[in-house]
């Protein structure tokens, strides 16, 4: 039998219904612990088949809740295995949500799984429904859950200082989702692991405008963790390091919970310290079983947890970063369902001279009036993308706008500064192009792709690289 994600077996503690853990529930169903403002705690007992890590996967609503509301963020509900707070849920949604949860290790046997109604709850939140959980020991991922960091929750002010509030994460800047990555190290046989998060937006760090022209979304993604492991998993000594303020990274001098480094939330775009502030209240141990393939840009994670989107676009619009009305003649960003979210891939060549690199930036036209380009950087040329891969962008449009609207996506070849070192750019495919539905969603069934080999060049700086 192929036990790589056989699921634990999940009882009920008494005075719970039984929770079918095979058969699919509807949407709606509220079978499942449901945990009440100054309601007692609920509990589900599994059983572990064997010692390792285990995640837990569940739906989770909030009636009432909406991140897009102030005074109504979100639910928070406080995780205990055994008596031991392991994580925070954060539940920012009315609409049922799949969430993963890491629950760190846990020994062969049977075991308590608390659910709480926690302070730092938004004062709207009443209830949250838990339905469909399940409990698993995924046997392939059990190093890289068990290198995992557990991110505790940020205690800053608005002016980055210490001595703000520590439930700030429960309505600004969440932590949404992790992943890791997995490289081969020096050493034969050894192996290095770097785990991301993805965080609903941030209140310091790259201007809004240029996040959306040169990452292609509001969220704010970085790698917090990275360390060695030799051929048993073990950590190689002195090889874990953080991203720590100002983006600099330092050895990781702090403290463990078994092999989970634990690290706060220290800056406002969102970098790490290694020591954790005695008001901290929040911790986050997310699932970093999901990965990324070689070729795709970082907001790939954001594609496959389609959610992700609506939270961002809401917490913009709560804070007051939408212009309104939207226009894309200028810079501000608009309503999020006003862009056109594209990822491509792209390689520059050889430089023939001296002066800025070339980037790439991204053009729409629109068949009622084809003869005005959108562009992804708004003329900014430091706007334009240098950096070779598969890199994520959008571009604002009328709102309304829809695929259909379209006449050509097009490539510019911009410098990013002074001067022009005469290298050219190809761009050999757009693996994804879409826009937001009216709840913030990526729109299902309706998306750009296209594969070629197109270069701009100084004498050929445009081309087009799609037409429907």
């Amino acid at each position: 039998m192929d036990t790589r994600l056989r699921p634990l077996t999940l009882g009920l503690a008494a005075g719970l219904a039984a929770v079918p853990l095979v058969t699919a529930l509807p949407a709606s169903a509220t079978a499942g612990p449901v945990v009440e403002r100054s309601g007692p705690a609920r509990s589900v007992s599994f059983t572990a088949a064997r010692d390792g890590e285990a995640v837990l996967g569940l739906t989770v609503a909030a009636p009432g809740v909406s991140w897009a509301r102030k005074g109504a963020e979100a639910a928070l509900v406080a995780v205990s295995v055994d008596g031991r707070h392991v994580t925070d849920l954060l539940v920012p949604a009315a609409e049922p949500t799949p969430r993963t949860l890491g629950l760190g290790a846990v020994r062969h046997g049977r075991h308590k799984l608390t659910f709480r109604f926690a302070k730092g709850s938004a004062p709207a939140a009443r209830r949250v429904v838990l339905a469909k959980p399940k409990v698993r020991q995924p046997k392939d991922d059990q190093l890289v859950l068990r290198h995992a960091p557990v991110v505790v929750g940020r205690t800053l002010d608005a002016s980055g200082k210490p001595g703000g509030d520590p439930y700030q994460n429960a309505y600004t800047d969440a932590p949404l989702i992790a992943w890791h990555e997995t490289r081969p190290a020096a050493t034969p046989g050894h192996k290095v692991l770097e785990y991301s998060v993805i965080w609903s937006n941030e209140d310091g760090g790259t201007d809004t405008p240029a996040l959306m022209a040169r990452w292609g979304r509001t969220t704010d993604i970085e790698w917090v963790y990275r360390v060695e492991v030799d051929a048993a998993g073990k950590r190689v000594a002195g090889t874990a390091v953080y991203q720590a303020p100002e983006h600099q990274t330092l050895k990781f001098t702090g403290r463990y919970e078994g092999d989970h480094p634990v690290m706060q939330t220290c800056t406002l775009n969102n970098n790490m310290c290694d020591t954790v502030t005695p008001d901290a209240r929040l911790r986050f141990l997310l699932d970093t079983t999901a990965t990324r393939p070689d070729d795709r840009a970082r907001e790939y994670l954001m594609d496959r947890t389609p959610w992700t989107y609506r939270i961002t676009a809401q917490e913009m619009d709560r804070e007051g970063k939408i212009e309104k009305p939207s226009s894309p003649d200028t810079p501000a960003v608009g309503d999020l369902r006003t862009y056109l979210y594209l990822e491509f891939a792209k390689a520059t060549g050889a430089a023939t001279g001296t002066g800025s690199a070339p980037g790439v930036s991204i053009g729409v036209r629109l068949k009622k009036d084809p003869s005005r380009l959108y562009r992804s950087d708004h003329s900014e040329p430091s706007w334009s993308i240098s950096r070779d891969g598969s890199p994520a962008t959008t571009v604002e449009l009328p709102a309304g706008t829809t695929l259909a609207d379209i006449a050509s996506v097009e490539a510019l070849r911009q410098p990013t500064g002074p001067g022009d070192n005469g290298a050219s750019a190809t761009v050999t495919a757009i693996r994804r192009g879409f826009f937001l539905d009216r709840n913030y969603l990526p729109q299902e069934n309706s998306s750009i792709t296209w594969t070629g080999s197109v270069t701009v060049s100084p004498s050929a700086p445009s081309a087009v690289l799609w037409r429907p």
